[in-house]
């Protein structure tokens, strides 16, 4: 929803706003309005207004806003538009619980409190102190209207809403009516979810007299097997969990725009200007997008390979550095990782993935742990191979292209091993791994010394 805000902001001229709709008090978790603002930073996201910026239309967080919907409310009652209901939550339930046993049609609240005063209504049954405001919904309730992504839609009936709790804060539908009217918002783009409730909020226009904005209902983001993402089943529902696996924000940001353009493959690679350039409501698909993993990990490793050495050296240990994986690295270190990075650039994916990749070439000699799976798996002749090894390590020009060509000459060629042989005790030697980066260039990082001192060492257990 950030993005297309932002999107539609930036395309005409606009502001995009952040507000804090935090009315229902009984959900409010700790640090979610903090995380709200990590990941729009995160994602160059970051809203015009919001409670953590300003803006002209302060205070940005509706439980800070409570004396402005007051009026509002005393102003619907005068009208006839609400009314005060003293229905128990006790009564509410059972109400719902004789609708839902004989099967009704039509279900909601049944009007008891309409027309009566406290005292006439604390005489029946179900009665509670502190009343709600509900709306009085009319026969003729406007269901069809237009979006601006589905063209007409139509939704059901609604009931008589409760727009203001018996704890003084209104519902989200009195409070989002009242603040996109008073914020000047012209465009209120959300999920499908919220387009049985857009009946409402167009006749809290109507009566409140206030022009209509403009609707646009996205579609929801789909797991693997069609069901709506939450984070009960997919981590992923959480922005963060990008950041923490180790995905670039403009390559999380791109997948967005292509979820939301589901079905257009014009162009994949496309940076946020180029979107907002290009944008249109008309190419929202309504069909609700699947979230495949696999198509963002190929997006991340193109971004991860358009970036510079440095670059993505600066992204690997500020990664590492703020998820503990990688603790206070001392310049010896960053200066290795900056060698290290363009022989794994090619093939990483994912920023969490870099230093264990290349753990054994930042790490000192003494600290090298050895598989003892990778030494099991050695051929019978790997100390004859690493003796050759020394040999060659200790009086060649030491560059990859160098080192390559002696150790094939000396053992390939001269000893008659296979490559796959030939260089086998070498890797394990150097990295501690059966499986690594390539392993010449890896030498040439290490440099001469320290290849020879790991040589040595595996040499010196065999």
């Amino acid at each position: 929803m950030a993005l297309f805000d932002l999107a539609w902001a930036r395309r005409t001229g606009g502001r995009f706003v952040l507000r804090i709709e935090d009315t229902d008090q009984n959900r409010l978790v700790p640090g979610s309005e903090a995380q709200i603002y990590e990941s729009l930073d995160w994602l160059g996201l970051s809203p015009d207004e919001s409670p953590a910026v300003g803006g002209p239309f302060a205070p940005y967080k509706q439980s800070e806003r409570l004396e402005t919907y007051r009026p509002f409310v005393e102003q619907l009652i005068e009208q006839g538009h609400a009314y005060y209901c003293w229905c128990s939550q006790e009564r509410l339930a059972e109400l719902r619980d004789e609708q839902n046993r004989q099967k009704l049609s039509t279900t909601g609240y049944d009007r008891l409190c309409v027309g009566k005063t406290r005292e006439e209504r604390a005489e029946l049954p179900g009665f509670t102190e502190t009343p709600v405001v509900r709306m009085l919904i009319p026969d003729d309730a406007p269901l069809e209207f237009d979006d601006i992504i589905r063209g007409t839609v139509k939704a059901p009936r609604p009931d008589d809403q409760v727009i203001l709790k018996a704890d003084g804060f209104p519902t989200y539908h009195l409070a989002v009516v009242v603040d996109d009217h008073l914020m000047d918002i012209n465009t209120v783009v959300r999920g499908e979810e919220w387009i049985s409730s857009t009946p409402k909020h167009i006749l809290l226009y109507r009566w409140l007299g206030w022009e209509l904005p403009a609707f646009a209902h996205m579609p929801l983001l789909r797991n693997t097997d069609k069901s709506k993402i939450s984070k009960r089943k997919n981590p992923a529902a959480r922005l963060m969990w990008f950041k923490e696996q180790g995905y670039l924000p403009e390559a999380v940001r791109n997948f967005l725009q292509l979820l939301g353009y589901a079905g257009d493959e014009e162009r994949e690679v496309s940076t946020f200007e180029e979107f907002v350039e290009n944008f249109a409501w008309s190419k929202v698909n309504t069909v609700g997008p699947i979230f495949d993993l696999k198509k963002l990990d190929w997006l991340n490793g193109h971004y991860i390979r358009s970036l510079s050495a440095d670059e993505l050296a600066d992204r690997i240990a500020a990664f590492a550095s703020d998820t503990g994986q990688w603790v206070d690295p001392n310049d010896e270190q960053l200066a290795v990782l900056r060698q290290a990075v363009p022989i794994i650039q090619e093939r990483l994916v994912l920023l969490k993935d870099a230093v264990p990749q290349l753990d054994y070439l930042l790490g000192s000699d003494a600290n090298l742990v050895i598989d003892p799976e990778a030494i099991a798996a050695l051929p019978e002749n790997a100390a004859e191979v690493l003796d050759a090894a020394i040999a060659v390590t200790e009086n060649v020009a030491f560059d990859a292209e160098s080192i390559q060509a002696g150790l094939r000459e000396r053992i390939v060629e001269g000893m008659g091993i296979k490559p796959k042989f030939a260089f086998a005790p070498i890797r394990v030697a150097v990295s501690g791994r059966r499986v690594s980066p390539p392993l010449f260039e890896s030498m040439e990082i290490l440099g001469r010394d320290s290849s020879l001192t790991r040589l040595r060492s595996l040499r010196a257990q065999l």
